[in-house]
């Protein structure tokens, strides 16, 4: 009964979001979102320096001897702020109080998605990601938070091994390639042969399974299991954590917009209505409405 509970999430794929609740009492699907969170008592600390990655490669990896794909369209133009009340904050979009700080360092309008590549909502919702990032306008880049809220389908592994890839350059051009090992090769799935419940946790995958997937992207294995067990990834681990509850996050995959505006695909209605809400909250944010 256990097992069959703790694979909640993966048993939920139709559902819009992988639930922050390690409660495994309940069989209910996780609520649509609450209007906005109260931020913890603790305040996360101030922002990092360290950029978040570029832009998910929308494109599979290439294979030796292929040639360089062609480079990515430049961004759209930023777009005028117009609120003709299609979307409303509290149904929507919500808003957190008291703003939260960014996860980067930059100044322009951040668009942050809370995931995990255990989530399988998480990789239902990646094309959409994956387009989102082509049309984000050029005031707005693009971020990612990794969650670790569902330790028996291993997203802490994931969480921490994203985070190692992210401080050795290698995160965004194996994006593409961490959703396969996990959903398609298998490699790095929780789940037990045949599909029947979890992998028992000593047989969960590893980071040095993570780092093989990684290597094919230019990652050496002995720096990348250092680099992981480090103080550095450690802090980033931690700060990762404070965050995702710092913006109230409920459910993967989540998006954030500048520490000060939360939604999902539930609440914006559908795949294109995230990607449309998203661009109309940038411009909202760029016009400091």
């Amino acid at each position: 009964m256990l097992k069959r509970l703790s694979f909640l999430c993966a048993a939920l794929l139709a559902v819009s979001a992988c639930s922050n609740n390690n409660d495994n009492s309940s069989t209910t699907p996780p609520p649509a979102p609450a209007p906005a969170a109260t931020a913890p008592a603790a305040q996360p600390p101030a922002a990092s320096t360290a950029a978040a990655p570029a832009a998910a490669s929308t494109a599979a990896p290439a294979s030796a001897g292929t040639t360089a794909a062609a480079p990515a369209p430049a961004p759209a133009p930023a777009t005028p702020f117009v609120d003709d009340g299609k979307w409303v904050e509290g149904k929507n979009y919500y808003r957190i109080d008291p703003v939260q700080p960014k996860l980067t360092n930059t100044d322009k309008v951040e668009v942050v998605e809370v995931f995990s590549y255990g989530c399988p909502a998480c990789n239902q919702f990646h094309p959409v990601m994956n387009k989102l990032v082509q049309e984000l306008p050029s005031n707005a880049v693009m971020a990612y938070l990794p969650a670790s809220f569902m330790p028996q389908e291993n997203w802490p592994m994931l969480q921490r091994a994203y985070l190692t890839a992210q401080a050795l350059g290698v995160a965004d051009k194996a994006n593409d390639a961490m959703y396969d090992a996990v959903w398609k090769t298998n490699e790095l799935s929780a789940m037990a042969p045949g599909g029947r419940g979890l992998k028992p946790s000593s047989a969960l995958p590893s980071l040095d399974d993570a780092a093989k997937v990684y290597a094919k992207f230019g990652a050496d294995p002995k720096e990348f299991a250092a680099v992981a067990n480090s103080f550095t990834i450690n802090t980033k681990v931690k700060r990762s954590d404070e965050l995702v509850k710092a913006y109230g996050v409920e459910g993967t995959p989540t998006i954030i917009i500048d520490g000060k505006y939360r939604l999902d695909r539930g609440s914006a209605g559908g795949d294109e209505q995230t990607i449309e809400l998203v661009k109309w909250l940038v411009s909202k944010e760029a016009a400091g409405k």
